[in-house]
């Protein structure tokens, strides 16, 4: 608590809190419409070198359920230490409306053996854009956590919890035949030039996720 009156005292960290969450905000609300937009767009599938040779697999509960996981675990290790925050949030944030830019420059409907995710909570609106759709390239369920693991790679635990996310996640999307092969392959690649970028757009940021918990100058 002390940490957190200390930073949320100091003018410099709000301005970058906020403008942080404002750009996340932005970012989902473009998700959401994108991701509308282009399930209403007529497309049609495509062959693909590994779903084509493999049977499909019900992994919808892992899909979800993992996904919600990955959310509350994410949001305890981001809260633990309010230093992480401004920089994770505006990473995720460009990470979000780069995938948009990709989601709408490319129209390919999902591979037609692609499992349905049956829940009554998830299939409203609002989780459409995550769960289901057409929004394919790239694979924001195994980009995500890889940058968060990026983010933590000298933290060992925690870099080992979020890579194993992705890694899951990739075989499960796979498996599910829920996103094609180049989607998870060229996730990792695209997710890396992102990491790369938010370190040099939000330096200071940056150097403030990077300090000991301690540190309180912004």
């Amino acid at each position: 608590m002390q940490l957190y009156k200390t930073y949320f005292t100091d003018k410099n960290f709000l301005i970058s809190f906020f403008g942080g969450l404002l750009l996340l905000i932005v970012s989902l609300a473009m998700q959401f419409y994108i991701s509308g937009y282009v399930n209403n767009l007529p497309s049609t599938p495509v062959t693909d070198l590994i779903l084509s040779n493999i049977r499909v697999y019900d992994v919808g509960g892992i899909f979800v359920y993992g996904s919600v996981l990955l959310l509350f675990i994410g949001l305890f290790i981001g809260f633990a230490e309010p230093k992480r925050l401004p920089f994770a949030m505006k990473s995720i944030a460009l990470f979000t409306l780069i995938r948009s830019l990709f989601v709408i420059l490319t129209h390919i409907s999902a591979f037609p053996t692609s499992i349905v995710i049956e829940s009554s909570f998830f299939n409203s609106p609002l989780f459409t854009g995550i769960f289901t759709g057409n929004d394919l390239f790239f694979s924001g369920h195994t980009g995500l956590p890889f940058l968060l693991a990026l983010m933590f790679w000298k933290q060992k635990t925690i870099r080992t919890i979020f890579l194993g996310f992705s890694i899951t996640f990739a075989i499960v999307v796979l498996l599910g035949h829920i996103h094609y092969s180049i989607d998870v392959l060229a996730a990792y690649f695209i997710t890396y030039t992102i990491f790369e970028t938010c370190k040099f757009l939000f330096k200071k940021e940056w150097e403030l996720f990077l300090n000991k918990p301690t540190t309180t100058s912004v």
